[in-house]
């Protein structure tokens, strides 16, 4: 029987940098998009785990996103996908880094937080383990679209280009989900395509436990997006998970971006629910896109600005 006591809880992001006036529009419609579109299964009863996949699987899919279609290429002009989902029952996790020709990364990394021996896989490895779990590769041109093709052009002719610069030019959609299902249960999922003409190989904070995603019942979940290079050095999701044990999610994010600023002069967003179902969402960066699930049913979306 259904716990009617829990009410349901589902926030999403689509990445915490620079969004351009015109592509405000697509981006608030995507996150809106990933929650309407997976909070029915969720307040039926379905899963945590199974709602952040199914909502990042849509944020994925959509190309004004940096994750899944539509992500960067990188230095030698290649896709390279990174995703994280851990769930907050029993602290286990899957994530995936540098898999290449997969349209839904977090997927893998599902199918991987189900194997009963290994946690991450990267490179070649994460490549044979989707192909014999059954997903199937792409074109890596189903992945590209013009916008990321043009700024690769231009990128490429810029001798002193440093991959986080972008912060004030360029849009960039890692995205990212956290949600509270009717049992209690929490979990969280994240998936990025990095960041623009990164070296091959690089890996950000997406799929880095306690980095870009971090979920435990007994304080809250969390998807991070931004600088993944200074969110690695405070390992930003698990601090604000540890903050959320002590206070609610809003002043988790917000006294952990602090200190991101503080001790790293880091840049990033957050969203995140705490194990009393409060939802949390703040970032230092200039925009954030978001949207969450209302108690009434109501779906809240917009571009958070600072």
């Amino acid at each position: 029987m259904k716990n009617q006591t829990i009410k349901p809880r589902l926030i999403v992001h689509g990445g915490a940098w620079n969004i351009p006036d015109e592509l405000v529009d697509a981006h608030v419609s995507g996150v809106q998009q990933a929650v309407h579109s997976t909070a029915p299964d969720l307040m039926n009863g379905r899963s945590a785990i199974e709602i952040v996949e199914a909502a990042v699987n849509i944020l994925e899919e959509l190309p004004v996103f940096d994750a899944g279609r539509g992500s960067f290429l990188n230095a030698i002009g290649e896709i390279e996908l990174d995703a994280m989902i851990m769930d907050g029952a029993n602290l286990e996790f899957g994530a995936v880094a540098a898999l290449q020709n997969i349209l839904h990364p977090v997927s893998v990394a599902k199918s991987i937080y189900a194997h009963p021996d290994h946690c991450f896989f990267v490179g070649a490895g994460a490549q044979q383990f989707a192909r014999e779990n059954g997903f199937s590769e792409i074109q890596p041109e189903e992945l590209l679209t013009d916008r990321e093709l043009e700024l690769f052009q231009k990128l490429k002719e810029q001798d002193n280009f440093r991959p986080h610069h972008p912060f004030g030019e360029t849009p960039k959609g890692t995205v990212g989900a956290v949600a509270l299902d009717i049992n209690g249960n929490i979990a969280a999922a994240t998936s990025t395509g990095g960041t623009p003409r990164k070296l091959p190989g690089r890996v950000g904070d997406s799929p880095i436990i306690g980095a870009g995603t971090y979920a435990d019942n007994s304080s809250g979940g969390v998807s991070v997006t931004g600088w993944g290079e200074s969110i690695m050095k405070v390992l930003l999701a698990k601090t604000i998970c540890d903050g959320m044990s002590a206070s609610n999610a809003q002043l988790a994010i917000e006294q952990a971006l602090l200190l991101l600023q503080r001790r790293v002069g880091g840049l990033a967003g957050a969203v995140a629910i705490d194990n009393n179902g409060r939802y949390g969402l703040a970032h230092n960066t200039p925009r954030m896109a978001y949207a969450f699930l209302e108690t009434e049913g109501k779906v809240t979306a917009g571009i958070n600005l600072n």
